[in-house]
């Protein structure tokens, strides 16, 4: 899936995309007014930018990138030598780019930020993806992300070989501690949100092997064991029979995780995939 393929499914009413949204915010916060700085070039002044890496990583942001450029200046030309995906090592060129060179520069840093952060998010994934690899289960994100950049990072974790939670608050029911206590019960929760919107998923986050229990009963479509033991984990996959769909959520790190993998639930999600990243280091050449 590439990145409008995903991002098809938010779209403001005017039919622009939300990377477009995106650059244009940064841009405005960046460029504001103008950049004073790139005046002191001549405005005729045609220059060459090679892009390159000095980490190791997984490549993410093409499209960021490429509308960065686009509104700031259509004439330039860019040249790709990496893709979304591709894994990349120090003092790779991802790209060229070819133009103005006070467009250069002034499209420099937002388009970095943009591929550097999504890239890193790539790169996490990857590396706890390549942890369980050996298991059937899938990793997911959460909805700990950078704000107003959800959906890049949501794409930047399918990038590194992980998969996406519920986008937000509206594509699906996760039914939590304080929801079951204003509805009654596990069982009134699911009963009412499938009644509320038949047909999407309804998730129930359960802290005890009775929970657990309970949400099977009431049939929700994914349970989410919540800080269970593995023992527990292994109880409740044995419980299931397949009737739900697994997820082992809670205090998972990097040394724990392929031991959760390996106790055969369905899901393992994963807040550090989009919140505790660190971008790649990337550098901009110019060549006049």
């Amino acid at each position: 899936m590439n990145a409008r393929g995903l991002l098809c499914i938010i779209m403001t009413t005017d039919h622009s995309s939300i990377i477009t949204i995106n650059v244009k915010h940064a841009l405005e916060e960046d460029v504001g007014t103008g950049d004073i700085t790139a005046q002191l070039i001549p405005k005729d002044k045609n220059a060459s930018a090679k892009i390159i890496t000095r980490d190791h990583g997984i490549l993410c942001g093409k499209e960021w990138v490429d509308e960065v450029f686009r509104i700031v200046d259509p004439t330039v030309i860019l040249h790709w030598e990496k893709l979304d995906g591709d894994a990349i090592r120090p003092n790779d060129t991802l790209f060229t780019a070819a133009g103005s060179a006070r467009s250069l520069l002034t499209a420099e840093r937002c388009a970095l930020n943009f591929l550097q952060t999504l890239s890193g998010t790539a790169t996490v994934s990857r590396r706890y993806a390549d942890m369980v690899s050996h298991t059937q289960v899938k990793l997911l994100d959460t909805r700990k992300t950078l704000p107003g950049l959800r959906i890049a990072q949501k794409f930047a974790v399918k990038c590194g070989g992980c998969f996406n939670h519920r986008i937000g608050l509206y594509d699906a029911f996760l039914i939590k501690e304080n929801h079951i206590i204003s509805c009654g019960s596990i069982f009134a929760a699911v009963k009412k949100a499938h009644q509320i919107a038949p047909g999407k998923p309804v998730e129930v986050e359960v802290e005890s092997l009775d929970e657990f229990q309970q949400a099977l009963d009431a049939k929700a479509d994914i349970i989410m064991l919540d800080n269970f033991s593995n023992d527990d984990k292994r109880q409740a996959v044995a419980a299931n029979r397949g009737h739900a769909k697994l997820e082992a959520s809670g205090g998972i790190t990097e040394d724990t995780l392929a031991c959760v993998a390996e106790t055969g639930v369905d899901y393992i999600s994963i807040g550090a995939l989009t919140k505790d990243c660190k971008s790649i280091d990337l550098s901009m050449r110019i060549e006049l």
